[in-house]
């Protein structure tokens, strides 16, 4: 697969990423031997650049774990990132409290190096801005941690223009990653042309909406209780009609372009800049390898053309509830 660089430090994965939170929370039940059977697929097909987070293991390391194990014979030829960021013995259905202060990142960080069975993160990213800490405090126990080995890039997650401004003051940040798809288009006002600026790469988290810019979407109503989707305001009532009348829009357009719907929305977040390394999350090796295709496809002008006047703006529906949802500064 194709190589991108992130970034002006050095930082080169594959133009493709492997998200691994669904193996373990937000989508549904988990499924071990599958989930490392497709990190095992995704290595075999180029895929060097893989994804996890404190968070994705709710406190317990069940995510870095699994990711520690699957890469194990071939951990010095991957790029491993993960996340700190969030109070999670405090968390709740409705309430993502943080910390980002010094002392907990260098435990997150530790235990982050336990989990994954490694001496070196390649990117620890901030998983989101901590208003209670200065992000130049952030910015420098990351730093420390470079300096000592332990990291080898900083990364931040949805963060605002002035936030990574500070930040890349103190230590250069690498990577900034956000969500981005043909849904949610945002980051397209502000955000780029800074990371653009600065030199920053880009890494788009959720590029398939979530899934319903999949083959597979059905109401939020038939989905597992545990998974997110039953209350994404994406798959709500007049929300959820609108947007499954765009994507099958979108796959009439794929289809004869002879791709699939999830192939468009890879190919087309691959087109906007060789800076955008999008991450897609899946735990099965059939939709691993759809996803991968994406590589190999180049989109004509008219193609892009068409898929701006289906997705003007991008989904209908907030990406996240109130609580939840980042605020950019």
């Amino acid at each position: 697969m194709q190589k991108r660089r992130l970034g002006k430090n050095g930082l080169e994965t594959s133009a493709l990423g492997l998200g691994t939170m669904g193996m373990t929370m937000a989508y549904g039940s988990a499924n071990n031997d599958e989930s490392i059977a497709t990190i095992h697929r995704a290595y075999a097909l180029g895929v060097t650049h893989f994804d996890t987070a404190e968070l994705y293991g709710m406190g317990t390391g069940a995510n870095e774990i699994l990711l520690g194990k699957a890469v194990k014979g071939f951990r010095d030829k991957v790029v491993i990132a993960t996340k700190f960021g969030f109070d999670i013995p405090k968390m709740t259905a409705t309430h993502a409290p943080l910390d980002s202060r010094p002392e907990r990142i260098r435990l997150v960080v530790e235990n982050s190096l336990r989990y994954l069975q490694t001496d070196y993160i390649d990117v620890l990213y901030q998983h989101r801005v901590d208003p209670s800490v200065p992000i130049e405090d952030v910015a420098g126990t990351v730093k420390d941690l470079i300096s000592a080995g332990k990291v080898r890039f900083f990364g931040m997650s949805e963060a605002g223009p002035a936030t990574l401004r500070r930040a890349h003051a103190v230590q250069p940040v690498s990577v900034l990653q956000t969500e981005y798809s043909l849904f949610e288009r945002a980051v397209e006002r502000d955000v780029l042309p800074v990371t653009r600026e600065l030199g920053i790469g880009f890494v788009p988290y959720s590029p398939l909406g979530r899934g319903f810019l999949t083959s597979t979407v059905k109401p939020a109503a038939e989905y597992e209780e545990s998974d997110m989707r039953r209350w994404d305001d994406r798959w709500q009532g007049a929300n959820y009609q609108a947007n499954v009348a765009a994507v099958e829009q979108l796959r009439q357009l794929a289809t004869s372009n002879g791709m699939t719907v999830a192939q468009l929305a890879l190919a087309w977040l691959l087109a906007q800049g060789d800076d955008i390394v999008p991450i897609f999350g899946t735990k099965n090796r059939s939709r691993l390898e759809e996803n991968v295709g994406a590589a190999k496809v180049s989109l004509s002008a008219s193609t892009l053309a068409r898929v701006a006047e289906i997705l003007p703006n991008g989904s209908f529906g907030a990406r996240y509830s109130p609580g939840h949802m980042p605020s950019w500064t």
